[in-house]
């Protein structure tokens, strides 16, 4: 593989976060990605700015997010199956202002790999 699709790979891996089911991550969004990332519990309060994710086994794969910044996302979301293929999943928007925001795939999934956030004034889904 030449250097530059190694870099690439890297890159694009940066700008992801995976997040094992069973686990809560907070973070911060900055140019898209997630940054200052940290395992967390799951009742840990999301501060100023930043983001909580937790990934659970129910009904498939289910994800909640406190989103406790002024702005809201959209975001991508992929699922990880237990063979390690990557599976695409629907994602709607993270609503601002420490609101929580739900997504249930019947998938089962060992973690979820997400990315790609960007602003938005919508409320829709992609």
């Amino acid at each position: 593989m030449s250097p530059t699709i190694l870099i690439a790979a890297a890159a694009a891996a940066a700008a992801t976060l995976t997040i094992p089911s069973g686990q809560t991550m907070l973070f911060r969004i900055e140019r898209g990605r997630p940054v200052a990332v940290r395992q967390v519990a799951p009742t840990t309060a999301p501060a100023r700015g930043e983001i909580r994710f937790t990934v659970k086994a129910m009904m498939g794969t289910m994800l909640t997010v406190i989103n406790n910044s002024p702005t809201a996302y959209t975001f991508r979301a992929t699922l990880v199956a237990a063979d390690g293929k990557a599976m695409v999943a629907n994602s709607c928007v993270l609503p601002a202002g420490n609101r929580l925001a739900m997504e249930n795939w019947p998938q089962q999934a060992v973690a979820v790999r997400v990315g790609d956030f960007r602003p938005t004034r919508a409320a829709n889904c992609r």
